[in-house]
């Protein structure tokens, strides 16, 4: 399914011929209006007085579709809560998103919402993109056709087709992470996700690079090596890299791409194994945002190391007690074969770090104990103080949640092991998984050549990754792309602001 054409325009609303006209509707007191602009009085005053008829809710996260009074071109209306308050363009954003939801079977909609710039104006037409998408349901190859969806979106106000584009490749990068996500893992291991996203990579200026199973023994990637090494589908690292000829800084993203995660000879439960396609998430945000900074032309230079495996038990899976060796030549004592992704991600770091970027942050699912701390709106975010304080600077631009979590030394001593540099996990230890996870990631970043650690972040995702809950703002239930604006915002992949 592709992406809806998106345009502005400054006509009077009325005169939109859309199959649905999405307005909102404010609360002021006890009383709603219509927060619109450019509409006749006349036509307000009747579309609220419809509104109250079928007693429409001004709040947040609600929507109401009514058939278009007479005076309105198109087919029918959807109200959207606004709220109370002047809204933000994270609002609005949010405000489209939930609208876009829940608007179906039709070819062209239309947004007439309250932006005043044209920040908000971008804001809008990003909401109702992301809004849009939609998972498809998995269909053997001979019945599947191309989805007739959503054709066109148009937002009220002014902006220039360049950052329409922009926000529309933005959408597009939130569209490849939750279709990635959404895919079964009989169809999604490693070598298929280096194939799709070779594809989806066909048209832009990325170089890429994979290792295969033999590459990543040859050249140490421990990691990798042992935790893919019991699945019949083997383990890949992808490295993707988009290098503008005048870079003004180089970001490394580390992704962890666990296709699927059974937990090993560490066997997790039948319930908790249900969702564990999930586990490559991060792979898929760290992917989309080196897509979306070619497709943009990003200042920055993005590198992405996609860290591929799949976890499973065999007579050739690794055991708890094998002791292995990190690219970095950091040895570790597997003593939880589920503790996995911290091993990928090792090989990863240790690889990124070698070529000193200015910024390494990984993105991954790392724990449990992040989803029970934090809940599912909340990524985990630990790291180094500046590394840290930019990533939470850019999540509050981007209008997403992170919370920062500290790494304390004292913890440090529960990855100690008699037979190797470092333990992957304390077994029986229930207390504080999220930071014990990052203090061992921690090891494995490199330092510059003063001898200080480089600038790192890590963002547990396993919480917001997956909205097990109902919808809200662009958020469907099931796969998000939460954390991939973000790390736009990072790189640079956004419009211009207005001063």
């Amino acid at each position: 399914m592709n992406l809806p054409e998106i345009t502005a325009s400054s006509a009077n609303p009325a005169e939109l011929d859309v199959d649905v006209l999405v307005v909102g509707l404010a609360s002021s007191g006890e009383d709603s209006h219509i927060a619109i602009s450019g509409l006749a009085a006349e036509l307000a005053d009747a579309l609220l007085d419809a509104a109250k008829r079928v007693g429409a809710d001004s709040d947040r996260n609600t929507t109401c579709r009514i058939p278009a009074p007479p005076g309105f071109a198109c087919t029918s209306i959807v109200l959207t809560g606004l709220g109370a308050g002047t809204p933000s363009a994270n609002d609005l954003r949010e405000v489209a998103g939930y609208a876009a939801q829940s608007i179906q079977k039709v070819s062209r909609v239309a947004y007439a919402l309250p932006a005043t710039n044209s920040d908000e104006v971008l804001a809008v037409a990003e909401g109702a993109l992301i809004g849009s998408h939609r998972i498809q349901k998995t269909r053997p190859l001979a019945e599947s056709e191309a989805a007739v969806g959503l054709q066109a979106i148009t937002v009220f106000g002014a902006a220039s087709p360049t950052d329409l584009n922009l926000a529309r490749i933005r959408a597009e990068a939130i569209w490849r992470v939750r279709d990635l996500v959404a895919l079964p893992p009989n169809l999604l291991h490693p070598r298929s996700f280096v194939e799709r996203v070779i594809a989806m990579a066909s048209s832009l200026d990325i170089s890429i690079e994979v290792l295969d199973e033999a590459a990543l023994r040859d050249q140490g990637y421990g990691g990798l090596t042992a935790v893919g090494q019991g699945s019949t589908n083997p383990p890949r690292m992808m490295i993707l890299r988009w290098s503008p000829p005048t870079a003004t800084r180089h970001i490394a993203l580390v992704g962890k791409g666990i296709t699927f995660d059974s937990g090993g000879l560490s066997l997790k439960p039948a319930n908790s194994m249900v969702g564990m396609k999930y586990d490559m998430t991060g792979a898929a945000v760290v992917s989309a945002v080196v897509l979306a900074s070619a497709a943009s032309a990003t200042s920055a230079a993005v590198t992405a190391w996609v860290c591929l495996a799949e976890n499973m038990p065999s007579g050739s899976a690794s055991r708890p007690n094998d002791v292995i060796t990190i690219k970095n030549g950091t040895t570790v004592e597997i003593l939880n074969t589920d503790a996995e992704g911290r091993l990928v991600l090792a090989d990863g770091l240790s690889a990124a770090s070698v070529e000193n970027p200015d910024l390494i942050i990984d993105v991954a699912t790392l724990t449990g104990a992040a989803r029970v701390a934090l809940g599912e709106r909340y990524a985990g975010l630990m790291g180094s103080e500046d590394a840290v304080s930019e990533v939470q600077e850019a999540a509050k631009n981007a209008g997403e949640l992170v919370w920062p979590m500290p790494l304390p030394e004292e913890l440090r001593s529960l990855l100690k092991t008699d037979v190797a540099d470092i333990a992957n996990a304390k077994p029986g230890n229930t207390l504080g998984g999220m930071l014990v996870a990052g203090l061992f990631l921690r090891e494995f970043i490199g330092v510059d050549s003063d001898g200080n650690r480089l600038p790192w972040a890590h963002l547990d995702i396993a919480g917001p990754a997956e909205n097990s809950s109902g919808a809200w703002g662009y958020t469907p239930k099931g796969p998000t792309g939460a954390l991939t604006r973000t790390l736009l915002e990072i790189v640079g992949a956004k419009p211009p602001v207005t001063k």
